[in-house]
């Protein structure tokens, strides 16, 4: 498996990736448990109302763009959780989580351009409602508050986010060099295995989050082997729950997940059960499925042959080995009120692909 969370420098000053979404069944024992996140993530939405807001009504038009369409907040949350490991009421817990957001949010501004994404959450995305050079100044805005928010907080925040921004550029250009489309002729190609792959997903999705638990706890003043237990904490329960959602993408039906089957086979990613069942596929009938442009009856092959293939269990059980190290991770903090929480939080990620 890809490498676990990178360790960060000590803070100094004041402060010492998918698709996401927050699962319910969780989160509604949350505040009869004693662990009250609601008041945090309102707190949160209302300063992100306020840190993108901007003089030019154009430009706060953009900034509001995808925050308007709707998101789950999961990286806020996972600050908020990671904070009940220390002092949660420390106000500096809410500017984090404004910071992870904000970064999220660029990155998906970002994303859009990249992907060509026509629209994002059931909305046309900034590329296509304005144009590339509108959605990218857009990003680039909000990383530019989420960079004067962090600096509020001390040059150790800053740091780490300076550091999780490059590992989230480094898991795109691997996977934009890991592509079946064409590149020019000076990028270097890589090969599509599993250890490239799951470069990608700590880079795309797990950094943040590693770093959102890393923040939680940094920031309300868990020492500094608790920081570091919280951060792994959040890379392993960051790569579950993507390699969940790779499950999903071939095993699940629409009326299940809500995902369209066959998703990332259509865009040429080739995931963890692809990559498995590739390996076994010795008439090559598979790779020769999802080479170049699918329609949707080699999509409808193609996910067949996986579904009748191991690869698919064998996903599952590797989610399931960076969940039981998410919930190991947290050990040394015993019995404390969050510990709880975050380990159903991690074990969720089994539950929804069974």
């Amino acid at each position: 498996m890809a490498a676990g969370p990178s360790p960060m420098p000590p803070a100094d000053g004041r402060s010492a990736g998918a698709r996401l979404a927050i699962p319910g069944p969780v989160l509604e024992q949350l505040e009869a448990n004693g662990l009250p996140v609601a008041g945090t993530l309102d707190a949160v939405e209302a300063k992100l109302q306020e840190q993108v807001a901007s003089s030019h009504a154009f430009v706060d038009e953009l900034a509001r763009y995808l925050m308007a369409a709707g998101g789950k907040r999961f990286r806020p949350l996972m600050v908020a959780l990671s904070s009940h490991l220390g002092d949660h009421t420390r106000r500096e817990v809410v500017d984090a989580a404004v910071i992870v957001e904000l970064v999220h949010l660029a990155t998906l501004y970002h994303d859009d351009v990249i992907d060509e994404a026509p629209a994002r959450r059931g909305t046309p995305s900034a590329n296509s409602r304005w144009d590339n050079t509108v959605a990218i100044l857009t990003g680039d805005y909000l990383f530019a508050r989420a960079s004067e928010l962090s600096a509020d907080l001390g040059v150790g925040v800053t740091r780490i986010m300076s550091h999780t921004l490059a590992r989230l550029c480094e898991g795109q250009i691997a996977e934009v060099q890991g592509s079946k489309g064409a590149l020019p002729p000076d990028v270097p190609r890589l090969a599509p295995t599993e250890a490239h792959y799951l470069e990608v997903v700590s880079g795309k999705t797990a950094s943040l989050i590693e770093t959102s638990c890393r923040y939680g706890a940094l920031l309300s003043g868990v020492d500094a082997d608790g920081v570091e237990a919280a951060a792994s904490y959040g890379w392993n329960v960051g790569m579950a729950f993507q390699l969940s959602d790779d499950v999903l993408d071939i095993a699940s039906d629409h009326e299940d997940s809500g995902k369209t089957p066959g998703t990332d086979l259509r865009e040429g990613v080739h995931t963890l059960p692809v990559l498995y069942a590739l390996e076994q596929d010795h008439d090559g009938r598979l790779a020769e499925l999802i080479e170049g442009e699918l329609s949707d009856d080699d999509v409808a092959q193609a996910l067949a042959i996986l579904r009748g293939s191991d690869a698919v269990e064998r996903a599952r059980d590797a989610a399931g080995r960076y969940v039981q190290q998410a919930v190991d991770d947290l050990a040394p903090f015993g019995d404390a009120p969050a510990v709880k929480a975050l380990s159903q939080l991690a074990r969720y990620a089994m539950d929804r692909v069974g």
